[in-house]
């Protein structure tokens, strides 16, 4: 979940010393580095002398530091010795010998495009006490030193509990803005630098449009679900997708990033330019519904395809059409098994929301699409949950998703053991007892095939289970404390998906007397399907020692399986 070790193959033919992580030659940034591998357990492991901590099978992972550059590690038992080197490297800003910039430090580093009166900033790296200006055009801006500004971790050490940003200082870091008023190419901009009488001139590499507020392009989503983003990169938060046919007025560009209307970015591979057309916009009259077997279908009529952003809560889904003004007097919603009411104001011009009370607090799912320029959003209504003891789960389906598979071959144990392996013999254990249970169970995978994560989507989209589980096994960053972070882990992303994650982690971790690792809001692949509820389990940690040797115990395995089990059967009691 945090990082996957991946293992050679590895010869067990007699009982030897087998480090599997970190390989000879490693590379990381990190300040330390923990060593998975085994032995048998008679004798003692030593690390460049020392002796470390082995668990009863003889498996280990203790952690060392790292000094900047090579550090050199002799792993010994017995006569036995490996001798494996790690490379630490140096992640902080390095200024720039003599009078010159940094490396890559120039920015805009891509091309962009603003609207006119837009804020277009600057920024670079170079020796303190210089003086450094951008010429753009006919302007020249004064890049100023900047004050000390605190840097944040990456979002996985969430994670791990060290999320806690650290100052960062600014010594060399110049910055400056400006705006031009009107529509222009204005060609690259032109950084200048002077230091002790000397001074040198360096092109940025990007190129920076100013765009013209009457010719605005306007692109079209061409697949079938576009990632909307808060901002232009994979680094920014996901926001709802929009649905193939989506149009919008183009705002901003940086590099293949495009800037639609409403505020959200997407990868401009995703859409097209719409030649000649003006910026979208649309009434909405009337609002239809229909009933379906095991849903409802609220059909929203439009002029042209705008976008749309689905917000859950509790006992309330709300959808926001955005490019769009309300001529609504008359909405028809009879008697329906999931909403209560049907509520609507324009909450801002051209930005109408749309808000679904339901009857109960768990939500099964919806999908979203355009026919033609009619928004279609599909609820699910509840399953039919069962009723006797011995077939609980009768009638009901489950997508049960083995994860990894194929060379995607996941976390690695002490031994080598992979993660996919294990993974899907749980699973295997599990779809077993949720049938006797009287659940159908669609498995994405029965063998070690590959398969994307697309496609594992794909499957939870097509069969519309009542939950859907990805099954996986834990490991750690080269940072982590592997000989003490073990534990049960639930991950959720969709508010529907909330109460079943905490419902089978409370479970699991009650029943089985498991250290709890937590329940985590988290924007994975196998969490963020909106069709059904899916939940990805993290059963347990591959580079725990102690831990591990449960993970392949069989019948560690099969009481795994059996609570996971059991917690699902609960559940559904729960919220009949």
């Amino acid at each position: 979940m945090l990082g996957c070790i991946f293992a050679s193959s590895i010869a067990l033919a007699e009982p030897s010393l087998i480090v599997i992580f970190p390989e000879t030659n490693y590379q990381t940034s990190s300040e330390k580095i923990f060593f998975l591998g085994t032995a048998p357990p008679d004798g003692q492991v030593l690390i460049n002398s020392k002796p470390i901590t082995r668990s009863k099978a003889g498996h280990f992972s203790p952690s060392f530091p790292l000094q900047l550059g090579e550090n050199l590690f002799t792993v010994r038992r017995q006569n036995q010795e490996l001798k494996i080197k790690v490379i630490r490297l140096n992640t902080s800003r390095e200024l720039p010998q003599g009078v010159a910039f940094a490396k890559d430090s120039l920015t805009p580093a891509v091309e962009i495009a603003r609207l006119p009166g837009e804020l277009i900033c600057f920024s670079a790296i170079a020796p303190p006490n210089a003086n450094v200006s951008v010429t753009l055009a006919n302007q020249t801006i004064a890049l100023s030193p900047q004050p000390q500004q605190a840097q944040l971790p990456n979002n996985l050490a969430a994670l791990t509990g060290q999320n806690q940003p650290h100052a960062q200082s600014s010594v060399g870091d110049y910055k400056g803005c400006t705006t031009v008023a009107t529509a222009a190419d204005l060609g690259k901009p032109q950084f200048q630098l002077t230091l002790n009488g000397k001074t040198i001139t360096q092109p940025g590499t990007g190129k920076i449009q100013i765009l013209s507020r009457a010719e605005l392009p306007v692109s079209e989503v061409t697949v079938e679900s576009g990632v909307a983003r808060t901002g232009p990169s994979t680094d920014y938060s996901r926001l709802t997708p929009l649905p193939k046919g989506t149009r919008a007025t183009v705002t901003g560009r940086e590099g293949e990033w495009l800037r639609l209307d409403y505020g959200a970015w997407i990868n401009s591979q995703e859409t097209r330019i719409l030649p000649g057309a003006i910026p979208p916009q649309t009434i909405i009259r009337s609002v239809g519904y229909r009933q379906l077997p095991g849903a409802t279908e609220i059909v929203f009529p439009l002029q042209v395809p705008v976008p749309v952003s689905v917000q859950q809560s509790e006992q309330a889904i709300a959808l926001t059409l955005y490019n769009t003004t309300a001529q609504t007097d008359i909405i028809r919603l009879d008697a329906d098994p999931l909403i209560s009411r049907l509520d609507w104001q324009q909450e801002a011009p051209e930005q109408v929301k749309y808000t679904f009370n339901l009857k109960k607090a768990q939500q099964w799912g919806y999908k979203l699409r355009y026919d033609g320029t009619t928004l279609v959003l599909a609820l699910r209504h509840p399953p039919k949950i069962g009723n006797t003891r011995r077939r609980p789960l009768a009638n009901l389906k489950i997508v049960l998703d083995p994860g990894h598979g194929g060379k995607e071959s996941g976390a690695s144990g002490p031994t080598g053991y992979l993660e996919k392996d294990v993974n899907l013999v749980v699973s295997k254990l599990l779809r077993d007892d949720l049938v006797k249970r009287g659940a159908t169970v669609v498995m994405t995978r029965e063998d070690d095939r590959e398969l994307s994560l697309a496609e594992r989507q794909a499957i939870i989209s097509k069969e519309e289970p009542a939950i859907a589980i990805s099954i996986h096994h834990n490991s750690l960053p080269d940072d982590g404390d592997a000989e003490k972070i073990k534990g049960f882990a639930a991950f959720w992303y969709q508010p529907q998906a909330h109460n079943l994650a905490m419902f089978l982690q409370n479970y699991v971790v009650k029943k089985l007397g498991k250290p709890s690792y937590g329940v985590f809001w988290d924007n994975l692949a196998l969490t963020r399907p909106a069709a059904a509820p899916s939940v990805l389990l993290e059963l347990g940690f591959m580079s725990n020692p102690d831990e591990f040797e449960q993970i392949v115990n069989p019948e560690e395995q099969k009481k795994m399986a059996d609570a996971i089990a059991q917690g699902i059967t609960e559940w559904f009691r729960s919220v009949k």
